[in-house]
């Protein structure tokens, strides 16, 4: 099975400036999906090369590493199982471990851990939704309460209140933004 990676690195490597150069910039492209069912139905090349791609991601967790060198270093069949439903199992498995690091974090407030808990008690998609948007919200709701709680303060300074009160009305990223590094700077 060494001899097949091998050519198959050589084969990513040969043709990366083709389809690099061939296709549109990262920042204008969708949001990379797993692989369907229909997409296991070519060569075992192309389902290896399809694999090798998921393996090249920089988001691919330790489970999907781990479950696509298996793949890798299986039968074809093996390939075509890890597509069909293997890389969605091994996802679900980052996800739900990235969840439990951010319940773990002492500095994730009332609205991450409430939600957090929420998508681990439901399904995958659900904790595929937490990580993409329910995070970011959750987050945002958090820092309303310290941007409430610094505006409580008394005697701060009108600098601090005139920017925290910027702030609460903005959007999630100006929040954060402000309740990391801006109400230090005023």
């Amino acid at each position: 099975m060494k001899t097949n990676r091998a050519a198959l690195a050589l084969t990513a490597v040969a043709l990366a400036p083709a389809l690099l150069l061939a296709t549109p910039s990262l920042a204008s492209a969708a949001p990379v999906t797993a692989p369907t069912a229909a997409s296991t139905v070519d060569s075992d090349t192309d389902n290896a090369f399809a694999i090798a791609r998921i393996l090249a991601d920089p988001a691919s967790g330790k489970a999907v590493i781990r479950e696509a060198n298996k793949a890798l270093d299986g039968t074809p069949e093996d390939r075509v199982a890890f597509l069909a439903t293997g890389y969605a199992t091994a996802q679900d498995e980052d996800n739900t471990f990235a969840i439990a690091r951010l319940l773990a974090d002492p500095a994730s407030g009332r609205a991450v851990i409430r939600e957090a808990n929420k998508a681990l008690s439901g399904t995958a998609a659900d904790r595929a939704a937490f990580l993409k948007t329910g995070l970011r919200l959750a987050r945002a709701e958090d820092d309303r309460v310290t941007v409430a709680r610094i505006l409580a303060r008394p005697g701060i300074s009108d600098a601090l209140r005139a920017a925290a009160e910027k702030a609460i009305d903005g959007t999630p990223e100006e929040l954060r933004y402000f309740v990391t590094v801006g109400q230090y700077q005023v």
